[in-house]
């Protein structure tokens, strides 16, 4: 997968301050030891520095033992937690939040981490081996909240397939199938957009984004190709230089001479590299189909939307997960500077 070893050399190139909050998950610890070997990422780890220590030792994980390009950050006793708890009682304050329930919430390491890149500590967070998307999303929402323009926060896989004669060499980007289960037009046109960024900055492919629906160019009426069809028409207002048609058939999508049958002079149609789903389930189940049946390796969630990088993992995966999702992270930090 040379987009994957591309983006780890910029990685090690130009090393970010990712936070992991989950400091002691040993899946989490593991993978940090060979983050730390492989000098990916300067890495936050949150939680006590006695365990996490302990567990590097019975482990062997030498590299978190020398503790090179390794913070460890204790949420119970460090010394800027006052500092934090003022920065979250300030954003959060016109909510209700008093300066005490601050002070309590950044003990919580996921808001820990956000509030750290937030002052300007780090510059990236990677969670969720132990908790749900939403414990991840919920501070970032919080605190980082979503970049100018953009009101929504998604996930996209990159997908890297065997079969070499669709999208990009067998490469395309997949959204949003982790975040939002029914977007309407407007949050569906900027899931596209922000897929789009994420495709050329993370892929380096000029990305061609196909909206799908079970609809080609009116071949069938329904509200939910109305839907996709007003998704495209603002999805074009918002970024009118970007190669992006809808509403499209996958086949239409994918496969040129159906393309060219199906949506004649589309700029996209059969040569599409970034597929934008018309809901959660389509999307869901979409990129596990491929995975499943052609062998695919999908590589992801990755959040999109945010003011800063924050990532999520499934609670099921592995450490290669871990450090691929870190190398993911750090590129996007590197792309926001």
């Amino acid at each position: 997968m040379e987009i994957l070893q591309q983006m780890l050399e910029r990685a090690q190139a130009n090393p970010q301050r990712i936070v992991l909050p989950e400091g002691d998950e040993p899946r989490t610890l593991e993978a940090a030891n060979i983050i730390l070997r492989d000098k990916i990422a300067n890495l936050i780890l949150l939680g006590s520095p006695a365990v996490i220590n302990k567990m590097a030792e019975e482990k062997g994980h030498e590299y978190v033992l020398k503790g090179e390009n390794l913070t460890i950050i204790d949420p119970l006793t460090d010394p800027k937690m006052p500092e934090y708890a003022n920065l979250l009682f300030e954003l959060r304050k016109a909510k209700g939040m008093t300066l005490e329930q601050a002070t309590e919430k950044v003990k919580d390491p996921l808001y820990l981490g956000c509030l750290m890149i937030k002052n300007g500590d780090a510059d990236g967070e990677l969670a969720g081996a132990r908790g749900t998307t939403a414990d991840t999303i919920r501070p970032a929402f919080q605190i980082l909240k979503t970049r100018p323009g953009v009101h929504i926060v998604s996930g996209a896989f990159l997908m890297f397939t065997p079969a070499k004669h669709l999208g990009e060499n067998g490469f395309l980007v997949f959204a949003d199938c982790a975040v939002n289960p029914c977007p309407n037009a407007q949050e569906l046109a900027e899931i596209a957009v922000t897929t789009a960024e994420t495709a050329k900055a993370l892929g380096g492919i000029e990305p061609r984004v196909a909206m799908l629906s079970f609809s080609s160019k009116g071949s069938a009426k329904h509200e939910l190709v109305d839907k996709v069809t007003e998704a495209t028409r603002i999805a074009h207002e918002m970024a009118p230089d970007l190669a992006l048609d809808g509403e499209l058939q996958l086949d239409a999508a994918l496969v040129e001479s159906v393309g060219q049958q199906k949506a004649p002079g589309s700029p996209v149609a059969g040569k599409a590299n970034v597929l934008v789903f018309p809901d959660l389930q389509a999307g869901n189940i979409g990129y596990k189909l491929v995975e499943r049946f052609s062998g695919a390796d999908a590589v992801g969630p990755i959040l999109q939307g945010i003011a800063a990088p924050v990532n999520d993992l499934s609670r099921g995966c592995k450490v290669q997960d871990i450090v691929q999702m870190v190398i993911i992270t750090a590129n996007q930090a590197i792309g926001m500077k």
